[in-house]
């Protein structure tokens, strides 16, 4: 009976942890370029008291075995990279990525992030960085004389400039792409990095190589659904609720087992 309060604590503790991505995902509800996350879980260990197929009798076999499980434990939580809702903004520096793909950016680290974060400013050179400040690459810069900015659904920033009416192309936006983008490590700030799980990038033009296009003015939003994640977390609730119970049961069957007399 001792065993059901340590494989009960496995229960709990495991839905802890998948409350605290719940209220994560809901936390960014309207962040622009975030991607939900998902807690995967796995069961532990088994006791195994019966061993199937031994022998019950010199011409019989046991036909199914006796094992005892020991738990539950997190093994994951992996991002889920479905589209977000596109919100127009009008604004000539946002951008949204209308498929797969990210945009690259270099850190102060020399090291390249990754987002999906469209929200681009302009610093005091002129050049397209994040909010954090960080550039594109390649590097995009805006000339000083500019009147209006014009970008492509395949990547061509075009800008007009003084008093022509002509533009001038300054620069091309390139995606990238990974094999398996669930395995890129979230470093916050809407950014993710490479890891030997996602594989090499590959880098291209919007539209081309299967990678998404671009939409100037637009920003993609968050995909978290409000509705799923405020279920998700009623049965994580109730999930938590139910291994407490076991909890206490447990210890009112050793209670009533101490209480015994003769």
């Amino acid at each position: 009976m001792i065993r059901t309060f340590w494989v009960a604590a496995t229960g709990m503790s495991s839905q802890q942890l998948n409350l605290d991505v719940i209220a994560n995902n809901l936390a960014n509800v309207n962040t622009v370029g975030f991607k939900k996350s998902r807690a995967d879980f796995e069961e532990l260990l088994y006791q195994e008291e019966r061993i199937p197929g031994a022998a019950s009798s010199p011409e019989t076999q046991i036909p199914t075995g006796l094992h005892v499980g020991l738990g539950v434990r997190p093994v994951a939580t992996q991002k889920i990279f479905t589209e977000g809702n596109m919100e127009q903004t009008a604004n000539a520096l946002d951008i949204a990525i209308e498929g797969d793909g990210f945009f690259k950016i270099l850190l102060p680290n020399g090291e390249f992030g990754y987002t999906r974060n469209g929200s681009f400013k302009l610093d005091r050179d002129g050049r397209m960085v994040t909010p954090s400040g960080n550039p594109m690459d390649p590097e995009i810069t805006i000339p000083e004389d500019t009147r209006s900015i014009t970008i492509s659904s395949d990547g061509i920033v075009s800008v007009t400039q003084g008093d022509s009416d002509v533009p001038t192309e300054i620069g091309n936006l390139e995606l990238a792409k990974f094999i398996n983008p669930g395995g890129m490590r979230p470093i916050g700030r809407n950014m993710y990095v490479a890891t030997e799980a996602s594989g090499d990038e590959i880098t291209g033009v919007p539209g081309s190589d299967g990678l998404g296009s671009v939409s100037q003015g637009f920003l993609e939003m968050s995909n978290v659904n409000v509705v799923e994640e405020m279920v998700n977390m009623i049965i994580s609730q109730r999930a938590y609720e139910m291994n407490s119970k076991a909890i206490q049961t447990a210890d009112e069957m050793i209670q009533t087992a101490n209480q015994l007399r003769r």
